[in-house]
């Protein structure tokens, strides 16, 4: 049965078996404890600093890691989510996958959005470090470009801020890597 808004949730939740049978239409589907987000389509300034950084990292990264973006990450049958940027093993990205488990995602980063400032400020670095992604990248957008970078701490399963960059994101984790913000800038801010 279907609702006004489309397909009618399962009585259990959804899971990340149901997300493969909903149609390839272009929306950002994730998964909190079986409910369904649906995220509305990104800014074009966030679509260029994404796409800026994701081609920034992965000139710099070395050949054992791949970045890339917008590909889902399943933490559990119940939780999947999509980073706005993630780098991978290269193990994993040959595979060519569809999603990637989070042992594969050494950096998972997510670009603030207005309607998801909390999913991405707190629900989503909480979820990610409990997977044990090691790196966590928040790059926020509200008065110029300001990149928050955070390693985890794996017996407390948190992330600990590691630098905040406002001109030149410069860390020697996971890899040595200098992106100055003004590469990621889209032309109209």
């Amino acid at each position: 049965m279907t609702t006004a808004l489309g397909v009618r949730p399962p009585s259990g939740g959804w899971t990340t078996d149901d997300l493969e049978t909903l149609p390839e239409d272009g929306l950002r589907r994730e998964l909190l404890d079986g409910v369904l987000l649906v995220s509305p389509t990104p800014t074009t300034a966030h679509q260029v600093i994404a796409a800026r950084l994701m081609v920034a990292l992965e000139q710099t990264c070395p050949p054992d890691l791949q970045a890339t973006q917008r590909v889902e990450v399943r933490i559990s049958s119940r939780q999947s989510f999509i980073p706005d940027v993630l780098v991978t093993t290269d193990a994993a990205a040959r595979r060519n996958p569809q999603h990637f488990r989070p042992h594969e995602v050494v950096l998972a980063v997510e670009i603030v959005s207005p309607t998801s400032q909390s999913m991405d400020r707190i629900t989503k670095p909480a979820l990610y470090a409990a997977a044990e992604i090691p790196y966590f990248w928040s790059v926020e957008t509200d008065d110029g470009i300001a990149v928050h970078t955070m390693k985890i701490d794996p017996l407390a399963e948190v992330y600990r801020p590691s630098g905040t960059f406002g001109d030149m994101i410069d860390v020697a984790e996971p890899w040595a890597i200098k992106i100055p913000i003004s590469v990621l800038t889209p032309r109209h801010l």
